[in-house]
């Protein structure tokens, strides 16, 4: 099939190769000359394990290329929309500018039969509305929504097998014509049995935001649970491991420390209740606001922990941050709770050091004031306390007596409870962490 897909940051970078990688003739439109350049070369803008393989594939195969010109998506039969809806600067609220802007642009090349695909996360009511826009510019041009699930990370792996596929589409024979179409387009994983919902554009567009919500309690559920430990006495990871043998709860994601950040999960859950308010239901999501202020509190215990163990005051201590990136596996600093504590150490007089195995550059874009360095050796020597922030696998795997001779003082604050305790203790390290004795 013919696609193409309009937005190339990171979910439209991975689709556009992916679905080329699937045999599909691909263009991605993207207005940045620079990004689309540097497509067309086979460079992938930002580190996702998998991507640059997929891309210099798919660009090899002559099935994938990238423009600035909108009109090179005329002529494709599917139009799938990744561009981003961030939060409004001073509001909850998401911001559509771009997928209204996409959506505009996009009619005046599409033809009768052609479907346009929403894959951005959108506020409930969105995807009725540009469908209206979609059918009355061109007659016989059909909308659907089709929300994304990728994880940071595993983002190809997550578009060439995912879990499930969710279509919202129109009602009668324009929803069986696009249903047949994303068929067409997923065939390969529908074949191996992959679930398909075929539903209504509301309850597609709130699957995104309901399971971002779901996600997003649990996480802050264990570290309100955290919280409650510190003042008891308690191990939130030993309370974990028993929850989470309860099959009705389930252990991942149970796991305690300075919360989630990135892209989505803030933003998402944050217009979910921008939204309800609008329509009226702000009491139903209400609890997402508790959801919000424990992952913000977090970070704050987190710097109040680097206090504690520097004898009251940081003003002054050298500390090294491991991790600047919101989780492992990726170079994206957006509301990362890791670059957070750190500027926050920053600000109240510490020097901080920094170092990260991908998110060097984009963090130092955002908080230029801090140290960076390559090593985590060089993070580290003589440092008063060091901070595991970020659980990349090569911090969780750091050996206590190699990182000894280096600081100043053996201190380490695990953030994310990816350390054994009694390894770094019985090394003669004072081992402190969230949620733990």
């Amino acid at each position: 099939m013919r696609l193409s897909v309009i937005g190339c940051g990171y979910l439209g970078a991975v689709h556009a190769a992916c679905m080329a990688a699937l045999g599909h003739e691909v263009v991605g439109i993207d207005v940045d000359a620079e990004k689309v350049a540097a497509l067309s070369r086979g460079e992938a803008p930002f580190y996702e394990p998998g991507l640059p393989e997929v891309l210099t594939e798919a660009m090899a195969s002559g099935r994938l290329r990238f423009s600035t010109d909108i009109a090179d998506a005329a002529g494709s039969q599917v139009h799938f929309v990744c561009v981003g809806t961030p939060q409004k600067p001073g509001e909850y609220a998401a911001d559509l500018t771009y997928v209204d802007a996409s959506v505009d642009a996009l009619v005046p090349h599409l033809s009768a039969g052609d479907l346009v695909v929403g894959k951005s996360t959108v506020p409930v009511g969105t995807a009725a509305r540009l469908a209206a826009t979609v059918s009355t510019a061109v007659p016989g041009a059909m909308l659907a929504w089709n929300p994304e699930f990728l994880r940071e990370g595993f983002a190809v792996k997550d578009t060439l097998t995912p879990d499930r596929f969710v279509y919202g589409v129109p009602s009668g024979t324009d929803g069986e014509t696009a249903t047949g179409l994303m068929d067409a387009v997923y065939a390969e994983a529908l074949a191996t049995g992959t679930p398909r919902i075929v539903t209504d554009y509301a309850t597609a567009e709130l699957v995104k935001v309901a399971a971002n919500s779901f996600l997003a309690t649990k996480i802050s559920f264990i570290n309100a649970m955290a919280e409650v430990c510190e003042e008891t006495g308690a191990d939130v990871t030993q309370l974990a491991d028993a929850l989470g043998h309860d099959e009705r709860i389930g252990r991942r994601f149970l796991n305690a420390g300075l919360g989630f950040g990135g892209g989505c999960l803030p933003k998402d859950i944050r217009a979910f209740m921008a939204r309800a308010g609008e329509l009226g239901a702000d009491q139903a999501v209400g609890f997402l606001r508790e959801v919000d202020a424990i992952n913000s509190r977090r970070r704050t215990r987190m710097i109040d922990l680097a206090r504690e163990v520097n004898e009251g005051t940081i003003r002054g201590k050298r500390i090294a941050v491991l991790g600047t990136t919101f989780k492992p596996n990726s170079d994206d600093v957006r509301d990362s709770p890791a670059l957070d504590v750190a500027a926050g150490l920053a600000r109240q007089g510490a020097h901080v050091v920094v170092t990260d195995p991908q998110g060097i550059a984009n963090a130092r874009r955002r908080h230029p004031e801090l140290t960076y360095v390559e090593t985590v050796a060089e993070a580290v020597t003589g440092a008063d306390s060091v901070l595991l922030l970020t659980e990349w696998a090569e911090y969780r795997d750091l050996e206590p007596d190699d990182l000894a001779g280096l600081v100043a003082t053996k201190t380490i604050l695990d953030g994310r409870n990816a350390l054994e305790p009694v390894r770094w203790r019985s090394a003669g390290w004072a081992y402190r962490a969230l949620g733990r004795p």
